[in-house]
C-alpha cells in the first residue's frame, strides 16, 4: 500500500498530468459542500480534496481511477462498508478527505467522510455479530477492521445516516470533536479556506493544498521548470494550489498556483512555458504517448498573482495516462 504522504497532492498532480483543462466553462453538476460539513475538518490541513463518486462512476476510467488515484485507505473504507452490508458503488455518493500535517507524535494522518445513505443501527448490529474491535469516543463508536493497536491503523464510524467517517485515530477523534463544536475548524484557515470556497462545487474532483505540497506538485507537473534557477526561489514562495476537474465529453482541469506576487506569477509562467517547449522537443524524439498528446493542449496563463495551467483530454487518454503510472509524485 502506498504511503499517505501527499495524498491529495498525488490526486491533484496525477489528475493535472492526466487531464488538464481548456478555457471553456465548467460543466459540473457536483453539489457544493456546506459550511457545517467543511467545519468537521481541523484548521491545520496540508491537503483537502473532494470527489463526486456518483458522477465519476459513469466513466470508463473509474475503476482505474479508484485504484490509482483515490486515497490508499479508501479501499479499507470500502471493505468496512461492505462488512456492514453497504454497497459502496451504490450507497456512497461523495468522498471528502484531508491529509493533516505530519508530526513527530502522530506521523502522517488522514481523515475522510463518505456521504451516502446508511442505516447505522442495523449496520452496527452486524459489527457486533462480527465482533469487530470498537472504541467509544464522545458517544461515537469507532470500529477497526483489525486489532487497532497501532497509531497507523484506520478506524471507522457512522456520524449519522448520511455520513460515514474514516481515518487514523487521532485525526478521526479531531473530526468527532469538531462535529461537537470543540476546536478550531478548517473554516478558520485563512490561507486555504478561501480557495476551498472557490473550488467547492466547481467540478467532480477538486483539491486544495498548502504551500509545501503545492511546491511538490508543480515540480512534478513540469520538472523542466527547474532548469531556471530563479524558478526554484519562486516555487518556495508559492502560497497554495487549487485544482478543479470536470468530466463531460472530455476531462477538463484548471490548475491554479497562488504565487507571492504578480511578478512571480509572470516569471513562473514564462519558465513553465519554456519547460513545456523543452518537454515537447524531447517528446518529438520518442514514440507518441498519452502524456505527449496532453502536453500539446496545455495552456499557461498568468493572471494577477495566480498562474493558471489548463488543458483537455479524452476519456481514453485519461485512462491510458492512469494506467501508464507516469505520474507518481516523488516523496
Amino acid at each position: 500500500m502506498r504511503q499517505l504522504s501527499g495524498i491529495a497532492i498525488e490526486l491533484t498532480a496525477k489528475v493535472v498530468l492526466a487531464a488538464g483543462m481548456a478555457l471553456v466553462p465548467l460543466r459540473s453538476s457536483a453539489r457544493a459542500l456546506g459550511p457545517s460539513e467543511i467545519a468537521m475538518f481541523p484548521k491545520e490541513v496540508a491537503e483537502f480534496a473532494y470527489t463526486d463518486l456518483k458522477s465519476v462512476q459513469r466513466y470508463p476510467w473509474f475503476l482505474v481511477f479508484r485504484d490509482e488515484l483515490l486515497p490508499p485507505h479508501f479501499r479499507e473504507f470500502e471493505r468496512f462498508l461492505l462488512s456492514a452490508g453497504i454497497d459502496p458503488n451504490t450507497q456512497v455518493d461523495e468522498l471528502v478527505w484531508a491529509q493533516l500535517p505530519t508530526t513527530k507524535k502522530d506521523g502522517e494522518q488522514v481523515v475522510g467522510i463518505g456521504f451516502g445513505s446508511f442505516d447505522p443501527s442495523s449496520n452496527e448490529e452486524r459489527f457486533k455479530q462480527q465482533k469487530l474491535p470498537v472504541t467509544n469516543y464522545q458517544g461515537y463508536h469507532l470500529y477497526a477492521s483489525g486489532a487497532a493497536t497501532s497509531a497507523g491503523d484506520i478506524l471507522f464510524t457512522f456520524l449519522d445516516s448520511n455520513m460515514a467517517a474514516f481515518g487514523h485515530r487521532s485525526a478521526l477523534e479531531k473530526l468527532v470533536d469538531l462535529r461537537m463544536g470543540r476546536g478550531e475548524s478548517l473554516l478558520t484557515n485563512e490561507a486555504l479556506f478561501p480557495l476551498i470556497s472557490e473550488a467547492n462545487g466547481g467540478g467532480v474532483i477538486w483539491a486544495v493544498m498548502d504551500k509545501s505540497n503545492a511546491h511538490r506538485a508543480i515540480q512534478r507537473f513540469i520538472p523542466q521548470a527547474n532548469l531556471f534557477p530563479q524558478a526554484a526561489i519562486i516555487l518556495n514562495r508559492m502560497h497554495a494550489m487549487m485544482v478543479n476537474v470536470d468530466a463531460g465529453n472530455s476531462l477538463d482541469v484548471r490548475f491554479y498556483a497562488v504565487c507571492d506576487s504578480v511578478d512571480d506569477a509572470n516569471f513562473l509562467g514564462a519558465a513553465l512555458q519554456a519547460g513545456l517547449l523543452y518537454r515537447r522537443y524531447q517528446e518529438e524524439q520518442t514514440p507518441p504517448d498519452p502524456a505527449q498528446e496532453m502536453a500539446e493542449s496545455i495552456r499557461v496563463t498568468p493572471r494577477g498573482d495566480r498562474l493558471i495551467v489548463e488543458s483537455s483530454v479524452s476519456d481514453d487518454q485519461f485512462g491510458a495516462l492512469i494506467k501508464s503510472k507516469a505520474f507518481v509524485v516523488p516523496k
